[in-house]
């Protein structure tokens, strides 16, 4: 069975959502310069790369990312196919037949734009009565191809007040360029940093 690393590299000058801190990475001890050991310097913010919303990214008191339930994040989910589409709405969601799955990943046609490092100016987005959608239909997780679940230019931030609010976790920025639409087993590691409101992640995909 096939096992796809759908988390994006942390590099120098990679696409981030507008007005997040830059990635840095600085080598603090060198062994090629007389040192015993090397020690790389990191900085970056919460929702950097491949990562995960915690309810606490949008609802004030919500959870942690430390506080997100194990099961959540590893399972069964649903890689959907909706390239296409400029954005997804209820309708999209109605005719994917979503039932029975509580882990949603939607392939886009983000994917390309991420993986090649593009900051784009509008991409493919859920809508706000998708959101709802997702939860009437008792979705736990949904994850998506590039740096937000909301539209590009969003102000108040709907998409994320509703799934979160939900207890419905979010991972943005997972690179799903080669991976197949249908079942798969979900494997979604975020760093365990106390208090915080989401953080990296590494995010595997089992296909069948």
């Amino acid at each position: 069975m096939p096992l796809y690393d759908v988390s994006t590299a942390l590099r120098k000058g990679m696409s981030l959502y507008p007005g997040d801190p830059p990635f840095t990475s600085e080598l603090q001890s060198s062994i090629e310069k007389g040192d015993l050991f090397n020690v790389t310097w990191l900085s970056l913010g919460t929702h950097t790369g491949t990562h995960v919303d915690a309810p606490a990214h949008r609802i004030h008191g919500g959870s942690t990312v430390d506080q997100i339930p194990l099961e959540i994040m590893v399972g069964p989910a649903e890689v959907l196919d909706m390239r296409g589409l400029t954005e997804i709405d209820r309708v999209a969601l109605e005719a994917a037949h979503l039932s029975g799955f509580t882990r949603v990943l939607f392939k886009t046609d983000n994917s390309p734009m991420l993986r090649g490092g593009s900051s784009l100016e509008k991409w493919v987005h859920l809508t706000q009565d998708a959101a709802s959608y997702l939860v009437d239909m008792g979705v736990r997780l949904v994850g998506i191809d590039y740096l937000s679940v909301e539209c590009a230019n969003s102000k108040d931030y709907p998409v994320h007040r509703v799934l979160l609010q939900a207890g419905i976790l979010v991972v943005e920025g997972i690179d799903l360029l080669d991976v197949p639409a249908g079942p798969c087993e979900l494997y979604c590691l975020p760093l365990k940093i106390l208090g915080a409101d989401g953080a990296p992640a590494r995010v595997l995909i089992r296909t069948d």
